[in-house]
């Protein structure tokens, strides 16, 4: 796993056997700061081949069209196909970005009980799971190594704060089933799940 900051946003690449799957990006505009963060990181290009976005926000899914456009497949939950498009109108309000939107109809569309098997052929072991606490469409990876990808996912600590969160507490739960070791958050820095 290779994390990338390159904006206000940490992504993640995570490099399989037979293909490579990158986790979030940031705001449109970084495209450049992108390819500086991949160099600097070992990854090329060429080995991402899929894009997953934790949930539809603008710093989380700026760069995926134009990622698209050059090559990698974006990775679509079921979960997720209606916000798609729920940040163009943010984007399109600052023609400086050139941001380039979403052609869902290139995505490869998969619900989260096939996210294992789908992984698999990757040579990426895990699974994605719904956690829609944060957003609707918000999904976290879980890897069976114990590494948990949450995006904008509130950590645990924050569990008390919330009153009427019940969503909050069950998108941990179910992810405290799968045994994590180690939490990666978008804005955070990583966690382990022990001392959380």
């Amino acid at each position: 796993m290779i994390t990338l900051r390159y904006g206000n946003t940490n992504t993640f690449f995570l490099r399989g056997d037979k293909g490579g799957l990158l986790v979030d990006t940031d705001m449109a505009g970084t495209l450049p700061s992108f390819y500086r963060a991949i160099k600097a990181g070992g990854v090329s290009m060429e080995e991402i081949t899929y894009v997953l976005a934790t949930h539809y926000h603008p710093d989380h899914m700026g760069l995926i069209g134009e990622l698209m456009a050059r090559g990698v497949k974006l990775l679509l939950m079921a979960s997720q196909r209606n916000h798609v498009h729920d940040s163009d109108e943010i984007f399109r309000r600052d023609p400086r970005l050139e941001f380039v939107p979403i052609c869902e109809r290139e995505a490869v569309v998969i619900t989260c009980a096939e996210s294992r098997a789908f992984l698999k052929e990757l040579g990426i072991h895990g699974e994605i799971l719904s956690t829609p606490s944060h957003s609707p469409d918000g999904v976290s990876l879980i890897l069976d190594d114990g590494s948990c990808f949450v995006g904008d996912l509130e950590p645990m600590e924050y569990l008390d704060a919330y009153e009427d969160n019940e969503q909050l507490t069950l998108d941990w739960l179910r992810i405290l089933e799968h045994d994590p070791k180690t939490v990666y958050f978008a804005h955070w820095p990583p966690r382990n799940i022990h001392s959380t």
